[in-house]
């Protein structure tokens, strides 16, 4: 295992995004679509925040009690807002770092997804998962 091996080795290139101003039924309908649980939020190419799925399920307290999930969208969607829910801001590694500074930032924090970035522009992103199974690999 290389200690300085880039991130581009490990991060997705084909990143499942919402827009800034999409309704959050959008989201949800991604996550079952993609199987994804982290979604990085875009004004155009540039990003401004990422939602989670455990974001989601904090304000959807339908999945919980079995709802029908049109009603669950609906409710969402006219209380609450993408900004509202996303976290603004997210961290984010360059481009040109290296899959030992994505580990330890995910060791250090407590979210499971790293967006990679040039200049603000997103270009993939890197889940703890993607860490591990790369691990898993060198073994």
């Amino acid at each position: 295992m290389k200690r300085n091996d880039p991130i581009s080795h490990l991060m997705s290139r084909n990143v499942v995004t919402v827009h800034h101003g999409d309704p959050i039924s959008k989201v949800r309908s991604l996550v079952r679509e993609h199987g994804v649980h982290h979604i990085p939020v875009v004004n155009g190419d540039q990003l401004i925040g990422i939602i989670t799925w455990s974001d989601i399920l904090r304000v959807s307290f339908g999945d919980t009690f079995g709802t029908d999930e049109r009603a669950v969208d609906a409710t969402l969607d006219h209380t609450l807002t993408l900004e509202q829910v996303m976290k603004k801001d997210p961290v984010t590694l360059g481009e040109t770092g290296t899959i030992r500074e994505a580990a330890e930032i995910l060791a250090k924090s407590d979210f499971h997804s790293l967006p990679i970035v040039n200049g603000g522009k997103l270009v993939g992103i890197v889940t703890s998962t993607d860490l591990i199974r790369y691990l898993v690999e060198q073994f």
